[in-house]
């Protein structure tokens, strides 16, 4: 298998992985936000929120480094090597997850009181901590994996870790509202569910890594013949590269994380503590798990990309190196954008279909459009941490999420929440940009050229024909139920929009024939009958 196919392999199986783990995560949020009040919302969104950048914390940056250095060591045909540096890995995820669990159960009482001022929280926030025990160990396996080309074990644990969560996370929510429970014990009742989770998972990677050492025997890979690695200078080698990748990968929990924090007391003196708590479980609840649908991708892209890029960059290949960087972005935003644009003119069907209530539509809607910025940012992140510029990439990250604090507390005093998203908005924009003047500066390359106005014209038009068609649906509620009216709706509107936006990029020469050719073969098959339509004089000028 060729390199570009493996990369696209590679990339496929996460991105379908990341894609069923995020509708799962949404099927799980629509129950829920049935089940929880204001209080359960805004409890459970606390919960994951913190846990979530608690566990990037602990495991961000060494998965990657991990495969970094694990994919480097196999290219030289230095197998045992990259065992030593798999198991030094393990021995930090057995610490790391320990002392996070004991932190997040410890301090959540005073978290939950005195700085998401949301005290109801503090059960939800322990009921979680236990499944910090096994994630970094999780983590380090995926990231060993992806170092050995592998994505199907990191895929799979994936995806039933999801359903592990979703399933157990609905059940003893629901048996709870049964038995009578307050809101504040069902959040933490759901919470747990990420705990069983963790369990499915580790049994997953627990079954891959018994196959593949046995495979490995098989091939007769010699793990005795190098010298033993001293171990601080494996744990040096690991933290010198990955405390910066883990700063680098903190800026989606941290940003959510600033969010939760700040959302109640930011607003309690304008519109009062009620109506901030509800705001934020709708912020957390509902328009987070919206808005994590269109990045699938960017996620999965930038996981395979970082070996690829990586070994470019290490053989000075400037010719692979530029096409792999132009690749990725060019699939990361033609791909990003229809999701963004149905999900964000469609908010109003979607909030409808989903969940309990037609409140915070604007939110759903606001956040989701600010997620295309959020693919650029993760893709060329990855990019850079592929390059070995993490300790850059680093600085770029600290300088949005400044920008993004100020930017909350001076935007909120004006717009509210949605100064809060505006803010959110502004520091992916900013990280981007940083990051996009530093890769251009190593290798020259262009990710449209000439071809932004016709990507412009099929985004305009594509999203103002889905708004008219969402606009239109919304009348239906009068003729029939509503949640028929806002399913029809929403297929309508997803579909209309992808067709007339993949059609105006053929039309508009924003796709070439060439580019096309270099696209997976399963892309090519859907893609090459619709080339017909691009006319001659577009052609003409590829």
């Amino acid at each position: 298998m060729s390199k570009k196919e493996s990369f696209v392999k590679g990339t496929l199986i996460l991105a379908a992985a990341a894609l069923v783990a995020r509708v799962l995560g949404l099927a799980q949020r629509v129950p829920l936000d049935h089940i929880f009040n204001d209080i359960g919302r805004a409890s459970f969104g606390v919960s994951n929120n913190i846990y979530l950048m608690l566990l990037t914390v602990a495991t961000a940056g060494i998965p990657s480094t991990l495969s970094k250095m694990v994919s480097e060591r196999y290219a030289l045909d230095r197998p045992e090597e990259a065992r030593q540096v798999y198991h030094a890995a393990l021995l930090f995820s057995v610490a790391a997850g320990v002392f996070m669990t004991a932190l997040l159960y410890f301090g959540a009482p005073f978290y939950a009181t005195h700085i998401a001022d949301v005290p109801e929280s503090a059960m939800a926030v322990r009921a979680i901590a236990p499944a910090l025990l096994l994630f970094p160990a999780i983590a380090m396996m995926r990231g060993y994996f992806q170092g050995r080309n592998n994505m199907m074990a990191g895929g799979i644990s994936q995806i039933v870790e999801q359903v592990a969560r979703v399933f157990t996370a609905i059940l003893i929510a629901f048996i709870l509202l049964q038995q009578g429970y307050s809101n504040t014990t069902l959040a933490a009742g759901a919470s747990f569910g990420s705990v069983l989770g963790s369990i499915a998972a580790f049994g997953v990677m627990i079954y891959f890594a018994v196959k593949l050492r046995r495979q490995d025997k098989e091939q007769g890979l010699n793990y005795d013949s190098a010298q033993k690695m001293p171990m601080w200078s494996i744990y040096k080698d690991i933290f010198t590269l990955s405390i910066p990748i883990v700063l680098s990968s903190l800026t989606i929990p941290v940003v959510n994380v600033i969010d939760t924090s700040l959302a109640v007391p930011l607003l309690i003196d304008q519109i009062g503590r009620a109506d901030a708590t509800a705001a934020l479980g709708i912020l957390t609840t509902r328009a987070q798990s919206v808005a994590g649908i269109p990045p699938v991708l960017a996620i999965a892209l930038g996981t395979s990309l970082i070996p690829i890029i990586s070994a470019a960059f290490a053989r000075r290949d400037e010719v692979h190196l530029k096409r792999q960087i132009t690749l990725a972005l060019r699939i990361s935003i033609l791909t990003g954008m229809p999701i963004v644009i149905a999900l964000s003119v469609a908010a109003y069907s979607v909030n409808g279909l989903l969940f309990s209530g037609l409140g915070g539509s604007g939110i759903v809607a606001m956040l989701t459009i600010g997620t295309i910025f959020q693919i650029t940012m993760m893709t060329t992140n990855s990019i850079l941490l592929g390059m070995g510029k993490s300790r850059i990439s680093m600085f770029y990250v600290l300088a949005g999420i400044i920008v993004k604090l100020i930017a909350s507390f001076f935007l909120s005093k004006v717009f509210g929440i949605y100064g809060i998203i505006g803010a959110t908005a502004l520091c992916f924009v900013v990280i981007t940009l940083l990051n996009l003047r530093m890769l251009k500066s190593i290798v020259p390359f262009e990710i449209m050229g000439k071809r932004w106005g016709g990507f412009a014209v099929a985004v305009l038009a594509s999203g103002g024909i889905g708004y008219g068609l969402n606009e239109a649906g919304i009348m239906m509620t009068q003729l029939m139920p509503a949640r028929v009216a806002f399913l029809i709706t929403c297929l309508v509107v997803g579909v209309a929009v992808v067709v007339i936006y993949l059609v105006l990029l053929i039309v508009l020469g924003v796709l070439s024939r060439q580019e096309v050719a270099s696209y997976p073969r399963a892309l090519q098959k859907l893609l090459k009958p619709l080339m017909k339509l691009q006319p001659e004089r577009v052609r003409a000028r590829e």
